[in-house]
């Protein structure tokens, strides 16, 4: 976990079984509850094959749902890999670019 919590912030850890989505719904049935889901990247295919859950639970929660994004990061690396592994030259042009788009205190 990352961060810490402040003493007045309730927090609980459960372990429920069943199918994702209702799952969760049943968990975070209080309006003062806040529900945290992914939200991941997902192609036309992946989405009929199997819906995504943080869908599901933001078009049906009582509750706040927070989708999370997923970290560009990953991807970024699996490029920078592929490219090692073909010994390529890495651009590294963008990350200049994007360096002096950047405020300083940054």
């Amino acid at each position: 976990m990352f961060g810490s919590t402040a003493a007045e912030v309730p927090l609980r850890a459960l372990v429920v079984r069943g199918t994702p989505g209702p799952a969760l719904l049943r968990v975070a049935d209080r309006s003062d509850d806040l529900l945290v889901v992914g939200a991941g990247r997902r192609g036309r295919f992946r989405r009929v094959l199997r819906p995504s859950v943080g869908r599901y639970c933001l078009a049906r929660a009582c509750c706040p749902v927070l989708a999370v994004p997923p970290s560009p990061l990953p991807e970024a690396l699996a490029v920078v890999h592929r490219r090692n592994t073909w010994r390529l030259r890495l651009d590294s042009g963008h990350l200049e670019r994007e360096f002096q788009t950047m405020p300083p205190d940054a």
